[in-house]
């Protein structure tokens, strides 16, 4: 039985126990729960021919134990993986004498390996990955000598915490079949004594620990691999010459390993069978050879990222049966015309040849890769125009084609790739208008870069119809006119949701996205963060007009870069509903009027500029305003106040504020009509008082106190937010 809510049925162990005769038992993802202890010593033994148990992906604790151990001694195949079992491993197992097959994966076990396991003569199969497992492998393999030496083929306790070395006694399990200690704290040497009498092992996985493996020049291992994980151990600098006699494996991991050498001639003439190759982080050198299609098994991923691999990238025969090809961040140069000799469509599905020093056009040739979902060649030296037959591509998602020397517009059979979820085009020399199609042809688009172009024109009001948009950067470009007041719609940015289109490509393929942003004043590489970030980057253009008013719906933006433009008017008093806002940068504009006191109560607020605009009055106080430097306010000679040097002149006849008690934002009292009623007032007043004393214009003047300047500035901004 498998996903079947079984969470109301009581006391389901007792009624197991009912069924004397039952054999096989599977309640797989059941929402299953333990009952109490109590509950689950009843009609113990009563159940004694029980040989298969799989409760895996159930909500069970480790009174669950009590029970089995009460229940049955004749236990073959147990599985209570993805559980809630927190406590340490029962001794009590070394009585199951008859387990073959033992999966306790996907806990909170704790403490070590129990010694009793050393009695199980039939244990085939000990599956304790993913646990919080401690303490020394030394420890639990001191006792090697029971049955169990003799019956295990396969040992996994990957992702937990043990320590210390790999002993040498791991050898003396001379028919093992798979290894799994990876993804533990494990350092130390390993030598060939290790697998001097592993001559049955198929599967060995000692990635991401700290171990050194030294092997003799001419060791020959005594087994034949289909599956080798060493990641991030030392096997350099030389490359690993023992590889060489491993003719079978579909599967080889060397990542991070220290290997600084070239790749030998012998290694491309691996196994049929190889479906996954990571190479990446270490400093391989050298070029590239060419790799047959008959050398790769089908949907087959290369990985060869972060090394020193240069020259030109070769005429790849066995891209048809590549899924994904990583070269990024090497130093291959020359063209990218090896697509282009494709004789059939390709199975590739990500590709990603970024932070290289690739130039030329791109081939018009995108045809032939027709599944491709992942496209990176950000940070080469491509020029050119985008080929129309990338437009071909309708099934990608992630476009990265930033810092290159593109020219030309964009073109037009992009709108083709409906499925689009980042389209990144920065910094370039694309020109043109921003096509409006991007906001009607591509409704999935999460992130917006075309920064540091030469667009012009004004922003297309379709862009308001993104809304899943989480990203828009447009900075450093030629856009002029207003900010749309539509740019309140792109909801992602006030609320959560869930993007429609799902990446589609191969679940084995582990692409981390990325974005280059301009953050807080420097690039700023995003990756597993990429989505946190809700940012509009409008810098560096020609706008004009004011700050529409609906941007402060946008109330989960975290980034707000309007600098360096003409923009003009108030900064609005509710822009304290930005309470996201890290990051608020509105200088070099023509922006007057005070800086309203709300401001101070962004407590995420760490860093504002705000200089090189027309603003005045006194500079709210608050824990983070005055933590700023004085250079976020300077070139506002009307500014005064912390952090600013020139202290505010105090006013000899000041308005008292009421500051007891709770401020309110949205006070019902002191609204927009409240404003243009008392505005509209003091115009009445002030000019009959003018008119009664029009021949003494200097008298009147004298009596224009710092109230009435203050209420003239009431009028202003009453006759603004009327205006909105």
């Amino acid at each position: 039985m498998h996903a079947v809510n079984l969470s109301l049925v009581v006391n389901w162990p007792n009624k197991v126990m009912m069924l004397p005769s039952l054999k096989h038992l599977s309640l797989i993802q059941c929402s299953l729960s333990t009952t109490t202890p109590q509950l689950l010593s009843i009609n113990a033994n009563s159940s004694s021919q029980l040989s298969l148990l799989d409760l895996s992906g159930n909500y069970l604790n480790c009174s669950i134990f009590l029970w089995l151990f009460n229940s049955t001694t004749s236990l073959v195949d147990l599985h209570l993986g993805d559980n809630e079992l927190q406590c340490s491993i029962p001794d009590a197992f070394g009585s199951l004498n008859s387990l073959k097959t033992l999966y306790l994966g996907g806990n909170k076990l704790v403490g070590g390996i129990p010694k009793s396991f050393w009695n199980l003569c039939s244990l085939g199969s000990l599956y304790l990955l993913h646990n919080n497992l401690s303490g020394n492998l030394s420890e639990f393999m001191s006792n090697a000598s029971g049955c169990l030496v003799d019956s295990l083929q396969n040992f996994q306790i990957s992702n937990n915490r043990f320590t210390g070395p790999l002993p040498e006694s791991i050898g003396s399990l001379s028919n093992l079949q798979m290894l799994d200690v990876s993804k533990n704290s494990l350092a130390g040497l390993i030598s060939d004594a290790h697998f001097s009498n592993l001559t049955k092992l198929k599967e060995l996985y000692l990635g991401s620990n700290s171990l050194i493996l030294s092997f003799s020049n001419d060791w020959v291992p005594p087994f034949q691999l289909d599956a080798i994980n060493l990641s991030s151990c030392r096997l350099g600098p030389a490359f690993p010459k023992w590889l060489q006699t491993q003719r079978n494996y579909f599967m080889l991991d060397i990542s991070n390993a220290e290997i600084s050498d070239i790749i030998p001639a012998w290694f491309w003439d691996f196994s049929p069978r190889l479906s996954f190759l990571n190479m990446n982080n270490n400093e391989l050198h050298g070029n590239l050879a060419n790799l047959s299609s008959s050398r790769l098994h089908e949907f087959a991923i290369i990985d060869l990222s972060t090394n020193r691999l240069d020259g030109l990238i070769p005429h790849f025969d066995g891209l048809v049966n590549v899924s994904s090809l990583d070269l990024s961040n090497n130093r291959f140069s020359g063209p990218v015309s090896f697509l282009c000799k494709l004789n059939s469509p390709t199975l590739l599905e990500s590709l990603n040849l970024s932070n290289n020093t690739l130039s030329g056009g791109l081939p018009d040739c995108w045809t032939y890769i027709p599944g491709l979902v992942v496209l990176n060649l950000a940070n080469n030296n491509f020029s050119g125009n985008i080929p129309d037959s990338m437009g071909s591509l309708v099934s990608i998602q992630l476009l990265h084609l930033s810092n290159n020397g593109f020219i030309g517009k964009i073109p037009t059979s992009l709108q083709n790739c409906s499925q689009l979820i980042i389209i990144d085009l920065g910094a370039n020399n694309f020109s043109g208008m921003v096509p409006p199609w991007i906001g009607d042809s591509l409704p999935n688009l999460v992130l917006l870069g075309l920064r540091s172009n030469q667009f012009v024109g004004s922003l297309p009001l379709n862009l308001c119809h993104l809304q899943y948009l989480q990203i828009l950067d447009l900075s450093l470009n030629k856009i002029k006119g207003a900010i749309p007041e539509c740019i309140y719609n792109l909801t992602a940015m006030y609320q959560k949701v869930i993007i429609a289109s799902k990446f589609t490509y191969n679940a084995s393929i582990s692409y981390m996205d990325y974005a280059s942003l301009v953050w807080k004043g420097k690039v700023t590489v995003f990756q597993s963060s990429l989505g946190l970030v809700k940012m509009i980057d409008l810098s560096n253009n020609k706008l004009h007009g004011v700050i529409p008013e609906g941007i402060i719906n946008l109330t989960k933006l975290v980034a707000l870069n309007l600098s360096r433009n003409n923009l003009s008017g108030f900064i609005t008093p509710k822009i304290s509903l930005l309470r996201n806002l890290e990051f608020l940068d509105l200088s070099r504009n023509q922006l007057y009027g005070e800086i309203p006191m709300s401001i101070s109560i962004l407590s995420f607020l760490s860093q504002l500029d705000l200089s090189a605009n027309n603003l005045s009055g006194k500079i709210p106080t608050g824990t983070q305003i005055q933590s700023f430097d004085a250079s976020a306010f300077s070139e506002n000679p009307k500014l005064c106040g912390s952090p600013l040097p020139n202290e505010c002149i105090e006013d000899p006849y000041p308005i008292y504020n009421n500051t007891q008690g709770h401020e309110n934002q949205n006070d019902g009292f002191i609204t927009k009509g409240f404003y243009i009623a008392a505005s509209l007032g003091f115009i009445g007043g002030f000019w009959g008082v003018c008119i009664t004393s029009l021949l003494n214009i200097r008298y009147i003047m004298k009596r224009l106190t710092s109230n009435a300047r203050m209420m003239l500035q009431y009028v202003a901004e009453a006759l603004c937010m009327l205006a909105s």
